[in-house]
């Protein structure tokens, strides 16, 4: 017989208490603890003797086969995961409502045709996932694939091993695994999901970490991956207890604009792969397009007249990208200057500002500053520092600044331009762009081959070089 047993837990981090707080003494939040009915097994278990299924052995014992992972035909996406799905992997994907989570997962399902795959969905019936798939006409492919890629019609017709069902409850659900023996699990969403061992809402904290404890023993006693897809808080971060994301293999977000069409998937953690890679998505009415180049849409285009532009070689994982810095510097209206960064630290803004003036003395004290990131990224690569303070004055002495040429070198407190890694790239890149000029540090010369690049390549030492090659 199961007992019942009521507890205390915080709807933010998931804290447990016998008795109700007004205050979480986790996270420090006020008037988020819910009673929750938990049913516990009477008894213990036992394990007999000699049934022990582990043993210690030595590191050097260890033995393992490398497992071929499952590509999702999405390059984006496999880049993303470090390289395609790994077999017994548990993903967890979170995002704003309405930015595109279930639209991924529904058209990687519907690339993938050589596996089966169920696809259970708690918020839609079986009838809204099929009028979804038809609002899509092509998958999400890479440009050059575009022509030979086959329509969704099509891909419906072929993709006879996608199942759907829509259920909510973990025991049915598994019933339903057991029928069809997918290759491939996905959920939509563990939010929505519940168990019957645990009497309290779906959506709460012992509902998602119970839950998320079930398909996490299926896919590692199976080997069959299991994507998650979840809701996130006001605050942005992911719904349910801090302990969700510690159970999963990966924790994929999916952000973006709603006034852009762009979608930028990144992993803030993955046990398969490094966390410094992103994917970026068009969202069209045909559904997802990958963008295998971000720089057509992070540099905008813009008048060579116009100054208070600068444009910036940054670096997410191996992928070089060119950014747009834009500068507004005006004459404070008010008694206090105004300083506002959109895609940038804000701190680091503030130090770059008294750099500009202690160093170089550029008065702007008494001016409003605003930066902003074009494109609605955010960008922590301090190489776009030299790109940042170009740009500010810029527009602090109304000169523009040639959209043909980049920065990439991060500036010192002295006010010295320092070297950034993997310049070569950087470099590289800006050549197959078709810029003109490109400011390093002088530090990075000595890894480069200026030969081999039709770009000009300016080393500077202090941030007065720099300016002199672009204003004097």
């Amino acid at each position: 017989m199961a007992k019942a047993k009521s507890y205390y837990f915080c709807q933010e981090c998931g804290y447990q208490s016998s008795s109700w707080l007004g205050r979480c003494p986790e996270c420090g939040k006020f008037g988020t603890f819910v009673e929750e009915v938990v049913k516990m097994e009477s008894g213990k278990r036992k394990v007999e003797s000699g049934k022990t299924q582990s043993m210690p052995k030595r590191i050097q014992e260890v033995t393992y086969n490398e497992t071929k992972r499952l590509s999702t035909h999405c390059a984006e996406f496999d880049r993303v995961l470090g390289g395609g799905i790994v077999p017994g992997s548990l993903l967890l994907l979170g995002g704003e409502p309405g930015i595109g989570k279930s639209t991924l997962l529904l058209q990687t399902a519907l690339a993938i045709h050589d596996r089966k795959l169920l696809y259970v969905s708690g918020e839609e019936s079986e009838q809204q996932i099929k009028m979804r798939a038809d609002r899509l006409t092509h998958s999400s492919v890479s440009p050059e694939r575009a022509d030979s890629s086959p329509s969704l019609g099509e891909q419906l017709k072929s993709a006879q091993e996608l199942y759907v069902v829509s259920e909510t409850v973990t025991q049915r659900i598994f019933e339903h695994i057991d029928a069809v023996q997918p290759d491939l699990l996905i959920v939509d969403s563990i939010q929505t999901i519940s168990t019957e061992e645990v009497e309290s809402p779906a959506g709460s904290v012992s509902q998602i970490r119970q839950c998320t404890s079930e398909f996490q023993h299926y896919a590692k006693t199976t080997g069959v991956p299991v994507l998650l897809i979840g809701h996130i808080t006001k605050d942005g971060t992911l719904a349910g207890p801090k302990v969700m994301e510690h159970i999963v293999d990966a924790v994929l977000q999916f952000e973006g604009d709603r006034n852009y069409g762009y979608r930028i998937l990144r992993a803030l953690k993955n046990r398969f792969g490094s966390t410094s890679e992103i994917g970026i998505f068009e969202m069209q009415g045909n559904g997802l397009r990958e963008v295998p180049n971000p720089s057509e849409f992070l540099l905008g285009q813009r008048d060579e007249t116009l100054s208070g532009a600068a444009v910036a070689a940054t670096l997410e994982g191996a992928r070089p990208m060119f950014i747009e810095v834009q500068s507004l510097v005006s004459s404070a209206v008010y008694g206090t200057p105004q300083r506002n960064a959109n895609g940038f630290d804000m701190r680091r803004l503030s130090m770059l500002l008294a750099v500009l003036e202690k160093r170089c003395g550029f008065k702007l004290g008494a001016k409003d500053v605003f930066l902003n990131i074009a494109g609605g990224m955010r960008v922590s690569d301090p190489a776009i520092d030299l790109a940042v303070a170009c740009a500010i004055l810029s527009s602090n002495v109304d000169i523009p600044i040639s959209p043909r040429i980049a920065f990439a070198a991060e500036l010192g407190l002295s006010g010295e331009v320092r070297p950034v890694s993997r310049v070569e790239q950087r470099v590289a890149e800006a050549d197959r762009l078709g810029f003109e000029k490109v400011f390093i540090s002088k530090y990075n010369i000595r890894e480069l081959d200026p030969r081999r690049f039709k770009i000009e390549i300016v080393a500077v030492s202090v941030i007065e070089e720099a300016f002199r090659g672009l204003f004097a």
